[in-house]
């Protein structure tokens, strides 16, 4: 597909993959061009259960905010949104408290497009166009500060996303600084892909290194993304593989718990 819709900025290149646009592939979306697809196609066949990579953290965001609902959070901050797919997090949130507040932060300009016209019309949700990396100016963001009151507990969302940024980055360090700058009682919600236990998720991060490919990607040990969390208080199961933090049922994962290449967490910032 190469033509192209009015809602796609003027300076987006669809005949090049996103990973914004390759994730919202995996997940079934709408808004993706044939870049993207080729892209998914060619990955799948390195990995043939890619599939199940994104609709299982997808299940996992729905579990982790559904949590974070019940134990009273109704304010969130989404980095590294994405482009909104059926799912989303103001659409849990709303479900168990339809005041929950909500802000998604991504610079992906389609993500950020597509994002702003869906949501145009719901005044508890707000899009920001930044960069996740940097705490200090985003946290400061004007936008930000009159949808959010960090005065109150807010969960932090960096799902999916944290393997796309390289070490260089520091990313411990900035996550540091978003927890220090939200009330006690706020939460971390991570999830990051990783190549412990599968040689195939080391030949994905090649393909995706390759030139031409949508975003460099950098897997971390499960030590390295527990370490992540910093000195929030981890809540139980701790840091897992995906599917198995707090699944709801024995039958509700798609592939094999033990194989699949990423690892997630949900801490508490007491």
């Amino acid at each position: 597909m190469t033509d192209r819709p009015s809602w796609v900025p003027a300076n987006v290149d669809i005949t090049r993959p996103s990973a914004a646009r390759v994730y919202d592939f995996g997940l079934g979306g709408s808004h993706n061009f044939e870049a993207d697809r080729e892209f998914v196609r060619k990955l799948f066949a390195i990995m043939p259960d890619g599939l199940m990579i994104p609709q299982e953290n997808r299940s996992f965001l729905r579990r982790a905010v559904q949590y974070l609902c019940a134990a009273g959070i109704d304010q969130f901050l989404d980095l590294g949104s994405g482009i909104p797919t059926v799912g989303n997090v103001h659409e849990i949130a709303q479900q168990a408290n339809p005041q929950a507040r909500v802000v998604y932060v991504d610079h992906d300009p389609v993500a950020v497009a597509h994002s702003q016209r869906l949501l145009a019309d719901d005044d508890l949700t707000a899009v920001l166009s930044a960069d996740l990396c940097a705490a200090g100016s985003l946290l400061a963001h004007r936008p930000l500060r009159a949808h959010l009151d960090l005065s109150r507990p807010v969960a932090v969302l960096m799902v999916a996303v944290l393997h796309l940024v390289p070490d260089e980055k520091h990313p411990a360090a900035f996550i540091a600084e978003y927890m220090q700058a939200v009330a006690p009682g706020s939460y971390l919600v991570i999830s990051h892909l990783s190549s412990d236990g599968r040689e195939d998720a080391v030949k994905t991060m090649e393909f995706f290194n390759r030139p031409g490919s949508p975003s460099p990607m950098y897997l971390r040990s499960r030590e390295e993304i527990t370490a992540l969390f910093g000195g929030v208080t981890m809540v139980e199961p701790g840091v897992v593989r995906i599917p198995q933090w707090r699944p709801e049922s024995p039958d509700e994962t798609t592939l094999d718990a033990e194989s699949y290449p990423g690892f997630a967490g949900v801490g508490r910032r007491d």
